[in-house]
């Protein structure tokens, strides 16, 4: 039985076939570049980092809290808007019920200055995936957030594969954010499932860093894995756990290989 090739190899080969055919969802437009996270073991699981100009799915893992998937997207803005753009969230009115509106002082607490914050709110799922998709080919936002409340079922194939082609065009990062898991194949750069992770106390006992637990179960680039991350907001970067949960493989189909591997971060 023939062995697999080397990673770098099918990356390459990835690459070969998106110039060919420039529809193809592998493409990685090297001008948009990447936004590395800051640990080193996800982003070597990213070949760099998060690519810009793409589309990422964010959902919530075990508990269902859609709240930790709005923080961590919230670290992932900051981190992109770095540079003075600004960054659109868009909400359905139901998820806005549901979820609640961003808070100005929890916002600025994960880096993101209120004067480089959009809200826009819209009354249907329709409605957000037509703002999400023009938004994105703006040049002038460095992130732009899309919220669903429901399973999202209007966000099918062809309509990520729609809105990478217009995160391609604009360059910015792509998020949807989603209350709820979807089984629903996706065009998404990446999918991550977010759940909220205990936190160190501070030196006097008092609440620590906001800590998320990260498992990457789709990645076009590179590996999937499970890690525990805290988010320094004064500095606006991500510092790791003790121990990285796990990491992980996928196949030539995108699917995750079930072997995790235990290691320390």
């Amino acid at each position: 039985m023939a062995s697999a090739p080397p990673r770098g190899a099918l990356c390459q080969l990835r690459q070969a076939v998106a110039k060919l055919d420039p529809r193809s969802m592998a493409f990685f437009d090297e001008k948009a570049g990447l936004l590395p996270l800051g640990l080193p073991e996800i982003d070597a699981a990213l070949q760099g980092g998060l690519v810009r100009g793409a589309l990422h799915e964010l959902e919530p893992g075990p508990g269902q809290q859609p709240g930790a998937v709005t923080g961590f997207a919230l670290t992932l803005a900051s981190l992109a808007s770095s540079g003075g753009r600004s960054t659109l969230w868009i909400q359905t009115d139901f998820a806005a019920l549901e979820a609640g509106i961003p808070y100005g002082l929890g916002v600025e607490l994960f880096g993101l200055p209120l004067h480089h914050l959009l809200i826009l709110h819209v009354s249907r799922p329709l409605d957000l995936l037509w703002a999400f998709e023009e938004a994105l080919k703006s040049h002038s936002l460095a992130a732009v957030l899309a919220e669903l409340p429901e399973s999202g079922t209007a966000v099918d194939l062809t309509a990520t594969r729609r809105l990478t082609l217009a995160a391609r065009a604009g360059g910015g990062l792509g998020l949807l954010l989603r209350h709820r898991a979807s089984p629903l194949p996706s065009a998404a750069m990446t999918r991550w499932q977010v759940a909220p992770a205990i936190s160190q106390p501070d030196a006097y006992g008092g609440l620590g860093r906001t800590a998320f637990d990260l498992s990457l179960s789709k990645n076009r680039r590179g590996y999937c894995g499970r890690w525990i991350v805290c988010w320094n907001h004064d500095e606006r970067i991500f510092v790791p756990q003790a121990l990285s949960i796990g990491m992980v493989e996928t196949t030539d189909d995108g699917s995750v290989d079930a072997r995790p591997l235990v290691r320390a971060v």
